[in-house]
């Protein structure tokens, strides 16, 4: 057994760019809107307080757009100590993209961040869960140091032939399947908190039980931060405190401590 096993909490703090991603018209759908609007008004400050009152660390991914129309928001992260992973510019879906805008994209977001923060985002999660043929290559282009989008595997490893670390989570670990409802989004249903719970819990104690796993929880404030759904949050986080064999940490923390072994044991 591992002397511990890692837990990432990440958020997505989409906004409104969920929903304008899936619908071209959303600008003059407010009601539909709102559903993002919630995120960062109302579910990111009940994440932050609960974050503070464990002290516990967290990664964060904000599209570009979302750090513009909510600078006071998003700037809690920041004065939090947290970082600002790269989550695209407007959230508009990859495979949507061709090659100079994707690139766009990319360029977009990064210098908001950069600005926004004082310093340039380390790592990169996807807007849609998927990468194009020039995905990486911009990755790589771009300095970033880790990712977390694919859902290959327990432990984090470096992605492809590139010094990138990647942090695989899977659909069990993201709160929307479970509770991401629209009547606009058809076949869509919600789960009960306690069913999220026991996933996520089950799958903690099983990970310590295996060495060198890291254990990735993707989240989004408008989604987990409602006030039934943050009860699956606080119980993880307790049960996760619980275990004295378990850290919370961060990707970035991980990628200074893993990285180089992993890179010289590549170079072996």
């Amino acid at each position: 057994m591992a002397e511990h096993i890692d837990v990432v909490l990440s958020f997505d703090v989409d906004a409104e760019t969920l929903w304008e991603a899936r619908d071209p018209d959303s600008a003059t759908k407010p009601v539909w809107l709102s559903q993002g609007r919630y995120g960062p008004t109302v579910g990111l400050p009940r994440i932050m307080r609960l974050l503070s009152e464990h002290d516990i660390p967290a990664s964060f991914f904000v599209p570009g757009v979302v750090i513009e129309r909510y600078p006071a928001e998003i700037g809690m992260i920041v004065e939090a100590g947290f970082d600002i992973g790269h989550h695209s510019h407007t959230h508009t879906w990859a495979q949507n993209l061709g090659k100079e805008q994707e690139r766009e994209e990319f360029e977009r977001a990064y210098r908001v961040i950069e600005e926004f923060t004082g310093r340039a985002p380390r790592g990169y999660r996807s807007p849609a869960a998927e990468f194009t043929p020039n995905t990486l290559d911009l990755m790589v282009e771009f300095g970033f140091e880790y990712s977390s989008n694919f859902f290959d595997g327990d432990s984090p490893y470096l992605l492809g032939d590139t010094d990138i670390l990647e942090f695989p989570f899977s659909w069990h670990l993201d709160d929307a399947p479970f509770f991401l409802y629209s009547n606009k989004l058809p076949g869509r249903v919600m789960s009960a908190p306690s069913d999220v719970l026991e996933t996520w819990t089950l799958e903690f104690d099983q990970l310590r039980q295996e060495p060198a796993r890291c254990l990735v929880v993707a989240m989004h404030p408008q989604v987990i931060g409602r006030p039934s759904r943050m009860w699956v949050l606080q119980k993880f986080v307790e049960h996760v405190l619980a275990a004295s064999d378990a850290r919370f940490t961060t990707f970035g923390a991980l990628t200074d401590e893993l990285r180089p072994r992993l890179l010289a044991e590549r170079a072996k």
